[in-house]
This record gives C-alpha cells, sequence and structure tokens, in this order.
C-alpha cells in the first residue's frame, strides 16, 4: 500500500536534521563502508538517497540524520575514507527532508 503524506510526515525525525552530500567513488563496497562508520559509532541513519553521477565512476550518497555533538566526529571520519571525495553539509534540513518525504509519497 503506498505512503500516504501522513505518513511521510509522521515518519520524519523530529530533532534537529542534517543531511549530508556526499561525493563517492562509484564502486562495489563503498557504501558498506559508510553505513559501517556509522554502525560502529552506534549513530542511526535516518536516510538514504544514492543515484550515479556523470560518467557513472562517481556517484551521489545523500545522508539525513540527526544533529548531534558526535555529527562533527562522524564528519571527520568520513573525510578519511579513501572513497569519499566530497562531504557538504547542510544543517536545519528539516523542511527539506519533509518535501522530500512528500514527494516520494506521491511517486510512490
Amino acid at each position: 500500500m503506498p505512503a500516504t503524506e501522513a505518513d511521510c510526515m509522521a515518519a520524519t525525525p523530529a530533532g534537529p536534521t542534517t543531511i549530508l552530500c556526499l561525493t563517492v567513488n562509484n564502486h562495489p563496497g563503498v557504501m558498506l563502508q559508510i553505513c559501517g562508520l556509522f554502525a560502529r559509532r552506534a549513530f542511526n541513519l535516518e536516510g538514504i538517497l544514492c543515484t550515479a553521477i556523470g560518467r557513472g565512476d562517481t556517484s551521489r550518497i545523500w545522508l539525513t540524520v540527526d544533529a548531534t555533538d558526535k555529527l562533527d566526529q562522524i564528519v571527520k571520519q568520513l573525510a578519511k575514507l579513501e572513497d569519499v571525495l566530497a562531504i557538504e553539509e547542510r544543517p536545519n534540513a528539516r523542511e527539506q527532508v519533509e518535501a522530500m518525504a512528500m514527494m516520494l509519497a506521491r511517486i510512490g
């Protein structure tokens, strides 16, 4: 059964939300490295979206996370990963997350 806008709004995290936009090398195992980094630090990812960009040799990963004290440390750890080419932090992204959730509910 498709999600409704109300379902998406209820599923959206309540605290301050940050979107991390990562540009990474596109090959097997990169997503596992990134998700493993968050898991090892007991940090929850609220949402993940990934797509290949350009000729397909790189990908863009959008991670929706709660903004906590751990976030700065995790961003530093992400920057150390060989396959992470760029990191862009978009703090206070609550409205963007809600808009994306509603859009996905309409097409889902």
